[in-house]
């Protein structure tokens, strides 16, 4: 199950991913009213990014929903993945604090993973550092019981794994070229997607994504 925020920032990458596994893939439109599934129906739960933040919820209510949702699927002991607000949400859930941080990191970038990410089964296999796309200005603490898997130049927190299968990605690796192209007139004038570093990322998103697709199959 996909839980969407913002019309630009659907699964992406992911719709092929999940067809190319086998598997289906079921979008919530959270910001719309859609409903979200109980938990213990599903097989994996993925949300997405979008430009509220976590403590925006006079604005938008649903976000305290969700977290509850995020902690019941994390205690049913589903894979779960949290991209960008995704990340902040699965942060929160998890009782960690989600701050606004020195200043938006916006574009094409790189994140070194730390000693543990090198070891994970999903982030891992890319290699000592990964080709990634941010778009954020706020940033999270690493929950307890988490362990840190990635880290940058300016944010220091970029990624965490909470138990077997609970991943926190603070940025994107599901933009595809569709995506790529909606946000380019939403991006601040100085900043591009540049297409051959796009197309980068666009690889370890596949490589990633699939990795975790994996941890989604029925067991």
């Amino acid at each position: 199950m996909v839980a969407q925020h913002a019309p630009l920032e659907g699964p992406g990458l992911l719709a092929g991913v999940l067809a190319d596994a086998g598997l289906e893939m079921r979008v919530a439109q959270v910001e719309r009213g859609d409903p979200l599934p109980e938990p213990e129906s599903l097989g994996g739960v993925v949300v997405m990014g979008g430009a509220m933040g976590v403590h925006d919820t006079d604005a938008h209510p649903w976000l305290e929903t969700e977290r509850r949702w995020i902690t019941r699927a994390v205690q049913a002991g589903l894979p779960v993945l949290g991209v960008c607000l995704g990340a902040q949400q699965l942060a929160a859930a998890l009782g960690a604090a989600v701050t606004t941080g020195p200043s938006p990191e916006i574009g094409v970038d790189e994140v070194e993973l730390t000693e543990h990410g090198r070891g994970d089964p999903v982030l891992g296999p890319e290699g000592e550092r990964l080709k990634v796309i941010q778009w954020h200005g706020d940033t999270f603490e690493i929950p307890d019981g988490a362990v840190h898997l990635a880290s940058g130049a300016r944010y220091r927190n970029q990624a965490f794994r909470y138990g077997p299968w609970a991943y926190g990605l603070q940025f994107h690796i599901e933009v595809d070229q569709s995506m790529a192209e909606a946000w380019a007139p939403e991006l601040p004038p100085d900043v591009t997607l540049d297409a051959d570093a796009r197309t980068a990322v666009e690889a370890v998103g596949r490589r990633v994504l699939g990795r975790f697709v994996e941890l989604a199959r029925p067991r």
